[in-house]
C-alpha cells in the first residue's frame, strides 16, 4: 500500500503519523516526488489511524485532500478510513430508475432532533409509507463548524463527523436499500467554503481572478483537479453504494475543454451503472435552461439523467402565493403554466425581465418529461427567503392541498422538501456555525445586506450564527399526526399512490399532455390534461368546471362539493380534483 497526494506547489512533503488522539506525533515520513506533482510514501495505515501532510519545511499539519474522515474537524488530522471493512447487506438491491420516481430532499442536521444518519434511519419507514422512491441528502462533506447547510464544504471526500461519519453513512445507505429506497447524494464541485480550505496550498485547485457567486472558480483546466472531482463522484456510487448524485449549480463550472467535466461524470457513471447492474442517476441543478445537459451524447448533449426545473417552481409559487417580486415577475404570465407543463421551460429563448436579456433554449419534444425534476418547495427556495418561511407559514390548508396536487400530477419527476408532506410550520433558515468570530460576523452582516437590497426588513433576517436559527429549523415530527397536518399527509400519500397506479401521471411523452390557466373571479383556475386524466386546481373564488371523458369518475378531491355530472366536472372554489376513466 502507498499513500499518495497531489502537491505540485510543495518542494517537500512529509506524511505525519499521530497517536489516537491526534495530538502527539509518532513519526514524519519523507514522501517521494513522482510525476505531475504527485508525492508517494509506501506505508500501510490502520483503519482509524490519524495522519496528515506537512508541506515544505514548516511544521503545520494539513488534512489529506482526499480524507474520508475528520474526527476533529477540517483543520485537524485526518483519520484513515477503509470502506471495505463494512459488510454490506444489499446484494439483492436492484436499484430504482428515476422515471416514475418521487424524490424526497432532506438535510440530515434538521431532519431529526438528533441530526444524525442513524437517527434518519429511524424515519425511513415514514418515507416508504409516503411513497418516496429516492432520498436526496443535502451535502454531507466536511465543513468548518458543527452545523451548516453543507454548501461550505472544503473536504469533499469526507462525511461530516457530527452526522456520524463515513461508517454511519454506509449504514444509512444499507438501511435505505433494505427499505426499498434509492439514495441520491447532493455534491458541490463549483466552489469551496470560506474556512478550512487548504487545497490551494497543495496545488492549483482554484483559478485566481476567475470568480463565481461564492468565490474563486474551480480550476477545471488542471487534469488532477478534474480527476479529484470525477473520482469523488464515483466514490459515492462505488464505496458508499449511492444510487446517484445531485450536482449543485453546474452553471458555475467553467470548463472549456472537450469533453465537459459534466459529460465525463455522466460517461463514467453510465460505465459504473453497467458494471454494478443497477440504474445510477445524475441530476444537475442549473439556472441556464439549457437542454444540452440532459440530451443524449449521441445528440450532442452531456447525457445527464435529469435537471431541476426552477421555472416550474416559480410558476407554482406565483400561482399559490401571488408573489411577483424579483425573478417571480415573469411567471405571473397567464401562459406560464401551459408553457412549463407542456414544454418544460418558461424561458426557452424568451426575454427575462430579471436577467434583462433573452434566456434559455427550448427542450426538444422527444425528451421524456421525467428528465425535469419539479417541486413547489426546496432547500434553496425556502432557505434563501429572509425568514426561511415555508408555504405552510402563509397559506391555509386549501392552498397547501393545491400545492400537493400540482406537484404530484406535474409531468416532471416530483420532489418534496422534508416536512412539506404535512405542512410543517417550522421554518428552514440559513444557518452556519463558523468558529471564527470575524467570519461569523461577516456572514451575518452579508445576509442582512443581501436582503436589504431586495427590500426586506432586516429585523426579519435571523442571525445565521445564532444556534437558535439552527434549532428552529428542525422538524417537529409531532405535528404530522395532528389536525390539518395529518389530513395533508394523508393527501400526499393518496396522491403518491394515485401516481403509481395511473400510467397517465408517469407517461414520459408529451402526446396527450395539455395545460391551461384561465382567469376567474378572485383568482385563476389551472387545468392539466394527461391523456384522459383531468386535473383541476381551482384557486379562484368561484366554481370551476371542466369536461371529462364519458365514463370518468372522480379519483381524488381535496374538499367536499366536487360534482361529476356526465362529462362535466365541477370543482368548488379553493378545491382541487382529479378525474379520469376507470382502468
Amino acid at each position: 500500500m502507498s499513500i499518495d497526494v497531489w502537491a505540485p506547489k510543495a518542494e517537500r512533503v512529509r506524511l505525519r503519523r499521530l497517536d489516537d488522539s491526534g495530538d502527539a506525533v509518532i513519526e514524519d515520513i519523507e514522501m517521494e516526488s513522482t510525476t505531475d506533482g504527485w508525492w508517494t510514501a509506501p506505508i500501510d495505515l490502520a483503519d482509524g489511524e490519524r495522519y496528515g501532510f506537512v508541506l515544505g519545511d514548516g511544521d503545520d499539519l494539513r488534512p489529506d485532500p482526499r480524507s474520508r474522515r475528520q474526527p476533529g474537524g477540517v483543520h485537524e488530522a485526518s483519520a484513515w478510513f477503509d470502506p471495505a471493512v463494512y459488510t454490506w447487506n444489499d446484494a439483492a438491491w436492484t436499484g430504482k430508475q428515476l422515471a416514475g420516481g418521487l424524490i424526497y430532499e432532506l438535510h440530515l442536521g434538521t431532519f431529526t432532533p438528533e441530526g444524525t444518519l442513524d437517527a434518519a434511519i429511524g424515519r425511513l419507514e415514514h418515507l416508504v409509507d409516503l411513497g418516496v422512491t429516492h432520498v436526496e441528502l443535502l451535502p454531507v462533506n466536511g465543513f468548518n463548524g458543527t452545523w451548516n447547510w453543507g454548501y461550505d464544504g472544503v473536504l469533499w471526500y469526507t462525511v461530516h463527523e457530527a452526522y456520524g461519519g463515513p461508517e454511519a453513512y454506509q449504514r444509512f445507505v444499507d438501511a435505505a436499500h433494505a427499505a426499498g429506497l434509492a439514495v441520491i447524494q447532493d455534491v458541490v464541485y463549483n466552489h469551496l467554503g470560506p474556512s478550512g480550505n487548504y487545497l490551494p496550498e497543495f496545488g492549483e485547485y482554484l483559478r485566481e481572478g476567475s470568480r463565481n457567486t461564492w468565490g474563486d472558480s474551480v480550476n477545471l483546466d488542471e487534469d488532477a483537479v478534474r480527476a479529484y472531482i470525477v473520482e469523488n463522484a464515483l466514490m459515492w456510487m462505488s464505496d458508499y453504494h449511492v444510487d446517484g448524485l445531485r450536482l449543485d449549480a453546474v452553471h458555475a463550472l467553467l470548463d472549456h475543454r472537450d469533453p465537459h467535466v459534466l459529460q465525463e461524470i455522466a460517461e463514467r457513471t453510465d460505465a459504473l451503472s453497467a458494471h454494478r447492474g443497477i440504474p445510477l442517476t445524475t441530476i444537475a441543478e442549473s439556472d441556464m435552461n439549457d437542454p444540452k445537459l440532459i440530451l443524449p451524447r449521441e445528440a450532442g448533449g452531456y447525457g445527464l439523467t435529469a435537471q431541476w426545473s426552477d421555472d416550474w417552481h416559480h410558476t407554482a409559487h406565483v400561482a399559490l402565493t401571488g408573489e411577483t417580486i424579483g425573478y417571480y415577475e415573469d411567471f405571473a404570465d397567464l401562459d406560464a403554466f401551459r408553457k412549463v407543463s407542456e414544454g418544460g421551460f418558461y424561458h426557452d429563448g424568451t426575454y427575462s425581465s430579471f436577467r434583462e436579456e433573452k434566456h434559455g433554449k427550448p427542450i426538444p419534444k422527444d425528451v421524456p418529461n421525467w428528465r425535469l425534476v419539479t417541486f413547489a418547495q426546496d432547500h434553496d427556495q425556502i432557505g434563501n427567503r429572509a425568514a426561511g418561511d415555508r408555504l405552510s407559514q402563509t397559506l391555509g390548508y386549501d392552498r397547501l392541498a393545491a400545492a400537493a396536487v400540482l406537484t404530484l400530477t406535474a409531468p416532471g419527476t416530483p420532489m418534496l422538501f422534508m416536512g412539506e408532506e404535512w405542512g410543517a410550520t417550522t421554518p428552514w433558515q440559513f444557518f452556519t456555525s463558523h468558529p471564527e468570530p470575524e467570519l461569523g460576523k461577516a456572514t451575518a452582516e452579508g445576509r442582512i445586506a443581501e436582503f436589504e437590497k431586495m427590500g426586506w426588513d432586516e429585523s426579519t433576517v435571523p442571525d445565521p450564527q445564532d444556534p437558535s436559527t439552527f434549532e428552529n429549523s428542525k422538524l417537529d415530527w409531532d405535528e404530522a399526526g395532528e389536525g390539518d397536518h395529518a389530513q395533508l399527509l394523508g393527501l400526499y400519500r393518496e396522491l403518491a399512490k394515485l401516481r403509481r397506479e395511473r400510467p397517465e401521471l408517469t407517461d414520459p411523452s408529451r402526446d396527450g399532455l395539455s395545460a391551461v390557466a384561465r382567469e376567474a373571479t378572485g383568482g385563476r383556475v389551472y387545468e392539466l390534461r394527461r391523456g384522459d386524466l383531468v386535473v383541476v386546481v381551482n384557486l379562484s373564488d368561484a366554481e370551476a368546471s371542466a369536461s371529462v371523458v364519458s365514463g370518468a369518475r372522480v379519483l381524488l378531491a381535496t374538499a367536499e362539493g366536487v360534482v361529476l355530472d356526465g362529462t362535466e366536472l365541477t370543482v368548488p372554489a379553493g378545491a382541487s380534483a382529479i378525474a379520469g376513466p376507470v382502468l
